[in-house]
């Protein structure tokens, strides 16, 4: 098994514990795990009743200066008032600690529900926060931080998810073609698009799930996957349903949006693509991770024959949506 494989191994509660303690707050002993596989997250009680968050960042994944213009971006959008959580700074002003051999920030607990995608004002809602973002986002380009394309997303998993024999013996044909096929269709979208299109520095990982809704409206939490790319990247996440529906919702969307921040419309084209991207990212992504012991506990249904065989059909469908003309909100 490589040394990767394990790469929490040595992560106990008494390190984490003294990981906090080490960044000058006093733990009370009280530890929950929260709901994330690529890094580890927890709840940590302190001595005075309150409560922080300790992300416990995936080794090997980011160097060090991707991590800290992750921080610098959060940090940049929470000092305009952008309700985006931002890592609480350490001593000297840091946001990043190593200890015990791993890499760690802290941040404050804030709590929340999903966004409702079916409530017209949320959307809207969402939409202006995301334009106060981009408009941020624009003002300069990540250094360190990865810039979205078709080799990131989608070339390079399927090459992983190929070399590694991770496709049954009976499929492996015909999910090289539909993949192949799928991904030739994208590469044409990009290039017919993609000189047109302005990138900026994006949330990069905006589904709902990293929504926090409360009366005081949307919180944004984490900016791990921040990058370069096109703003669509940050809303079509946030589309579901038929295609009649995800037309309103984008609509309300760009309504918001578009009070703080111009959207290009060419964007529209690449819905379907970044669609498309994402299938083959998500298979892609648990592949690397399978010998990490959290990823069979937690996803048992991947890599079994039903898995591809439903993942071929999605990739032959989603061939069928690139055809299709794009939305138009």
């Amino acid at each position: 098994m490589a040394d990767n494989a394990l790469p929490y191994a040595n992560l106990t509660p008494a390190l984490i514990l003294d990981a906090v303690d080490a960044c000058g707050f006093q733990a009370s002993g009280a530890l929950l795990a929260l709901n994330s596989y690529e890094n580890r997250v927890y709840q940590v009680g302190l001595e005075n009743g309150d409560y922080l968050v300790a992300k416990i960042y995936r080794p090997g994944r980011w160097s060090d200066d991707a991590i800290l213009e992750e921080h610098a971006f959060a940090q940049e959008l929470a000092a305009l008032e952008i309700p985006v959580i931002a890592p609480l700074q350490l001593a000297d002003d840091q946001t990043l600690l190593h200890y015990a051999g791993y890499r760690l920030a802290l941040y404050p607990r804030r709590g929340g529900r999903p966004p409702e995608l079916d409530d017209p004002e949320h959307l809207r809602w969402m939409g202006r926060m995301l334009g106060r973002i981009h408009a941020c986002g624009s003002q300069r380009l990540f250094r360190h931080r990865p810039r979205l394309s078709v080799a990131l997303l989608g070339s390079g998993p399927y090459a992983y998810l190929m070399e590694h024999g991770f496709i049954p013996i009976e499929l492996e044909h015909n999910y090289r073609q539909a993949a192949e096929a799928l991904l030739a269709e994208i590469t044409a979208i990009w290039a017919e698009v993609g000189d047109w299109i302005e990138p900026l520095r994006l949330h990069g990982d905006c589904h709902p799930g990293n929504i926090l809704w409360t009366d005081q409206g949307p919180h944004f939490v984490d900016l791990d996957d921040c990058m370069i790319g096109p703003a669509v990247q940050d809303l079509w996440m946030l589309l579901s349903g038929g295609r009649g529906e995800m037309t309103r919702q984008l609509a309300l969307l760009l309504e918001g949006y578009s009070q703080f921040f111009d959207f290009n419309a060419l964007e529209l084209r690449l819905i379907e693509a970044l669609r498309g991207l994402r299938l083959i990212h998500y298979s892609g992504w648990l592949a690397r991770r399978w010998e990490d012991p959290a990823f069979p506990m937690h996803f048992p249904w991947f890599n079994t024959p039903r898995y591809w065989e439903e993942q071929l059909n999605i990739l032959r469908e989603q061939i069928e949506r690139l055809e299709q003309p794009p939305l138009d909100p």
